[in-house]
């Protein structure tokens, strides 16, 4: 598990507004979080580190990655009316805050943590210049490094002072600088950042159908609402749970979850079924790709060899419908559909010239 921490900075009091932390490469609903928490400012009741940085940003630039530059991202702050600009490729410079941020994490936060990778170790192996995979027993939790690389957050916030801000703290920046910060209504952030897929649906006593699955809520208990026509919305890849809203009124009427989940028992059997299924696949496109010699036998005279490896019809037909499978013009129906005349406009192939040979008789 390699941990990724998408963030948001104030370019110009070098404040961190915002950070999401995902275990693997990060996508779009990492990006949306971490735009979304520069929004909450004071209202952000999980996490007090990032406040009170932040606000309605007049400007958001991005880098050019595909998952920044998706649709979905370039609406969410386009719903404020707040500008997107994407940076060309291959332009650091252009981006120097990040930048200087990425690096300074990466040298008094990153580089402490056990398994990091740019790390030097005892033993390296040949061809090799960085550290290799770390043992389980000596790996962090992804909770604790969640925990401390919050807690590092908040540290470069408050207590980090900076020479290009004249010794001051971002949090000082900040509260020093005169600049209104324009806050947005709390019920007004229910469907940022958050994807629709345009279709009206409509609420039955079973919950919501989306992707034939049916997603519940306590707010639906009794449906009284059953019939009400809805719009649903979610985080990219957070099939676990959506948002519902009226399609008539806008209104958001609460969340559902997924109505009959499966366990982390089942989940856990339904992993190591397709592990086993994958290593199965990986053994026989080995053995295909394998070439082997083919063997001959020794001959005492002058003749031919001839090839080893015995094979009889019984075996050799059912390999042969296994690897070649029904051809799609066996399949087809010509009776079906009469041909007819071609239209006249239409050039057809010639008809084939007769040949004037002689009659070998």
């Amino acid at each position: 598990m390699t941990p990724r921490a998408t963030w948001s900075i104030d370019r110009a009091t070098k404040a961190i507004t915002g950070a999401a932390i995902t275990p693997q490469q990060p996508s779009r609903d990492a990006i949306l979080p971490a735009l979304r928490m520069p929004l909450q400012r004071n209202n952000n009741d999980e996490n007090t580190a990032f406040s009170p940085t932040g606000g309605l940003p007049t400007l958001v630039r991005i880098d050019r990655g595909s998952d920044f530059l998706s649709h979905t991202v370039a609406q969410a702050p386009g719903a404020f009316a707040v500008p997107i600009q994407d940076l060309p490729a291959y332009r650091p410079e252009l981006k120097d805050t990040v930048e200087n941020l990425n690096r300074c994490a990466q040298r008094t936060f990153f580089a402490a943590p056990p398994g990091y990778t740019h790390a030097p170790t005892a033993s390296v192996r040949p061809g090799t210049t960085r550290g290799g995979r770390v043992p389980v027993a000596e790996s962090m939790e992804f909770s604790v490094f969640v925990e401390q690389l919050l807690e590092w957050i908040a540290w470069w916030n408050t207590e980090h002072s900076s020479q290009a801000l004249g010794r001051r703290t971002p949090l000082e920046a900040r509260q020093q600088d005169p600049t209104p910060i324009h806050d947005i209504d709390r019920s007004l952030l229910w469907a940022f950042t958050l994807e629709d897929d345009g279709r009206i649906r409509t609420l039955t006593t079973s919950g919501v159908q989306w992707n034939n699955r049916y997603h519940v809520g306590e707010w639906m208990a009794g449906g009284a609402d059953a019939g009400t026509k809805i719009r649903m919305r979610c985080l990219p890849h957070h099939d676990h749970e959506i948002e519902v809203f009226d399609a008539t009124t806008g209104k958001h009427l609460g969340t559902a979850h997924l109505a009959d989940a499966a366990t982390d028992e089942q989940r856990r059997a339904l992993r190591r079924s397709k592990d086993a299924e994958k290593r199965r696949l990986a053994r026989a496109l080995a053995q295909a790709s394998r070439r082997t010699r083919p063997k001959y036998t020794a001959v005492t005279r002058t003749e031919q060899p001839k090839r080893l490896g015995a094979l009889t019809s019984a075996e050799a037909d059912p390999a042969l419908t296994t690897a070649h499978p029904t051809d799609a013009a066996e399949l087809a129906l010509p009776d079906l559909i009469p041909p007819t005349t071609a239209p006249s406009h239409w050039r057809t192939p010639a008809a084939p010239r007769p040949t004037n040979r002689p009659d070998p008789t």
